[in-house]
Order: structure tokens, then C-alpha cells, then sequence
């Protein structure tokens, strides 16, 4: 059954991420009018899976979509070379070649060389492997850094390792900031750090996470978000993966609003990336809603959205093998890598 139309037809991975946020000088009265209504934003966050949904051919499209913003990804501390060079074969071809005959998206992707993922993100020992091992696809490496997952790390160090997974060849940085500038609404504090880690990747492009689990109040989500940008973030991030609680839809609606406000102020458009915890299907597809409803149909593309994720890959060829086949299968014949 080929599909015979959908929403998507070019993945393009650059989009409007390729005119870089620069950045502007902190504005601490903007920053700190930020008020966060939690059970209004409980209550929008819970329409998105809800009343809004996509069907049969169209649900099949979202998920192409999906696949090529999702930031495939492995943080175990027993990666080994072999493990992470089977994730990059993954992200060459994250779907079976049977399904992509029946689907008819052979064709599908930048110049028509197939559908692939939004990026390989790995520890920074791992870059070498990674980039390696995507010579040649388009898919970029994104190295988690400065002192990931805690950021307790030393200020020079963090700096350091930047530069270190820069100089092997990662294409995007994902940071973690210090939690405790947020907790102790030291606004300068966070600027200059996220500013120094923007100069510290070059042309990499730089993701802030904000472990959004550990900052205690929506508010300090909102604040936190946009003094990330105001320092020159070219996305904003909601978590580790390593808290206690990670990526939820009333989190990701407060910085998607910010993403929205900075637009509005100044132009510049900011990619979001939730993470941790994403695993399901119909998760995706909330978040994409939340995207085109909340940004707009820009931030659909893996240039301003991301999904991390590490098994989230399977589950979604599975839902599009039930779409074409009509039955579910075991989740071993979809594996991750």
C-alpha cells in the first residue's frame, strides 16, 4: 500500500536552524515578568493528546516526520564502539526495508537518499566512532557535554570539553546548565555561562539542557528558557534523561511559549528538543501537535525540533508496520539498533 499523499514530502535538516540565534544583551526585567499559570497550563497541555489526533495515511506521515527529528541516542556508561556504530547503521536506515518498499518513501529526504534520523547523540569519547560511522549520511553528531548529566563539573573543564568534541568532529552540543543558577534566580550567572559555552562550540550548534525536573517551578522553567536564549541557544532542551522526572507536556508547552516570545521580540527562531521518557508513538505525535499548534508548521522540521530519544525508534516502526500490515508484531523485530 503505497501512501498516496501526505502533509510532509521534503525532510529538510537545516531549515530556519541555519540563521543561528546570535543572541542579545540579558534583559533582566524581561526575565523576570515571567509568570506561569501551572493548572492553566496542565489544562492546555492535556487537550494535545486528547481531542487533536491524526489517522490511518496522515498518522503514518507524522511518523515519518518523527523519525527524522529524532536525536538517536545512547548514554549508557557500557557503550562500547560496536554498540554505537550498530546506532549509526540504525540512523542510516531507521526503518526496514520492507516497510519503506510498501510505505513508497524510498525517495523520501534530502536530494531523495532516504529517510534517515535528526542526528547520532553520544558521550563525547564516542564522537570519533560516531562521526566515522556517519561519514557520508548528512547526520549530524551531537556530543553531550560540560559535565553532563550534573554540570558540577569545573568552569574550565566544561569549557575544554566543548572544544574537545568540537575538534572531533560533533556538529551539535548538547550542554547542561548549572541548575543552581536557576535555584537561586542568578540570572547573570546562568548568561554568562550558556554565553560561554556558545563561544566555546564555534560553528557547532549549541542545546541547552535544562534538566527542568530539578528547577523546581514552572517559573523558573520560563526564566530559565529564555535566559538560555538571550546567551545565544540555538535550541533549548528539557532534560537529561537522567533526572527523576524528565520531558512532560505542561514543561515543554511553558518553553515552547518562550521559544514563541523570543521569536515575536527579536526574530530569531530557537529550536525545542524534549527528552526522557519519550518512548511511545502517540508521545511523539502530542509533541508534534504541540509544535505545529503552539510555533507553527517551521518547527516541524529537524532544523528546530528534535525528539531525544533511544527507543522511541522501535516502537514507532512497529505502529507503522500495524499501518501497514494490520497486526501488531513483537517489539524484537523492530529493534533499535
Amino acid at each position: 500500500m503505497t501512501m498516496q499523499r501526505h502533509p510532509f514530502t521534503l525532510i529538510d535538516r537545516s531549515g530556519d536552524a541555519a540563521a543561528r540565534n546570535p543572541g542579545q544583551a540579558l534583559d533582566l526585567d524581561w526575565v523576570e515578568s515571567q509568570r506561569v499559570n501551572l493548572s492553566a497550563a496542565e489544562r492546555r497541555a492535556a487537550t494535545l493528546p486528547g481531542r487533536r489526533t491524526v489517522k490511518r495515511d496522515w498518522q503514518a506521515a507524522w511518523l515519518l516526520k518523527a523519525i527524522a527529528c529524532i536525536d538517536l541516542t545512547t548514554l549508557a556508561g557500557d557503550d562500547t564502539s560496536g554498540r554505537v556504530r550498530r546506532l549509526c547503521a540504525k540512523a542510516r536506515q531507521p526503518l526496514r526495508g520492507d516497510l519503506v518498499e510498501v510505505l513508497g518513501i524510498a525517495g523520501l529526504g534530502i536530494g531523495g537518499l532516504g529517510l534517515t534520523v535528526g542526528a547520532v547523540c553520544v558521550y563525547h569519547d564516542m564522537v570519533g566512532t560516531a562521526v566515522d560511522a556517519l561519514a557520508g549520511s548528512g547526520i549530524p553528531v551531537a556530543a553531550v557535554s560540560a559535565g553532563f548529566p550534573a554540570g558540577l563539573n569545573p568552569f574550565e573543564l566544561r569549557l575544554k570539553e566543548i572544544e574537545a568534541s568540537v575538534a572531533a568532529g560533533a556538529g551539535e552540543i548538547d550542554i547542561v546548565i548549572s541548575r543552581r543558577h536557576v535555584l537561586t534566580c542568578n540570572w547573570p550567572a546562568l548568561y554568562d555561562e550558556v554565553r560561554a559555552f556558545r563561544a566555546a562550540c564555534g560553528p557547532a550548534h549549541l542545546k541547552t539542557i535544562l534538566a527542568t525536573g530539578e528547577l523546581g517551578t514552572l517559573r523558573n522553567v520560563a526564566r530559565a528558557s529564555l535566559v538560555c536564549m538571550m546567551a545565544g541557544a540555538d535550541f533549548i532542551k528539557t532534560s537529561t534523561g537522567k533526572e527523576a522526572v524528565n520531558a512532560t507536556l505542561p514543561v515543554s508547552l511553558v518553553m515552547v511559549r518562550m521559544i514563541r516570545a523570543y521569536h515575536a521580540a527579536t526574530g530569531h527562531r530557537v529550536g525545542f528538543k524534549p527528552a526522557g521518557g519519550v518512548s511511545a508513538a502517540k508521545q511523539a505525535l502530542a509533541y508534534q501537535i504541540l509544535m505545529k499548534e503552539e510555533l507553527g508548521r517551521p518547527w516541524l522540521e529537524p532544523g528546530l525540533f528534535r525528539i531525544g530519544a533511544s527507543s522511541l525508534l522501535g516502537d514507532i516502526e512497529r505502529q507503522l508496520e500495524h499501518h501497514v500490515t494490520g497486526r501488531y508484531a513483537a517489539g524484537h523485530r523492530q529493534p533499535m539498533a
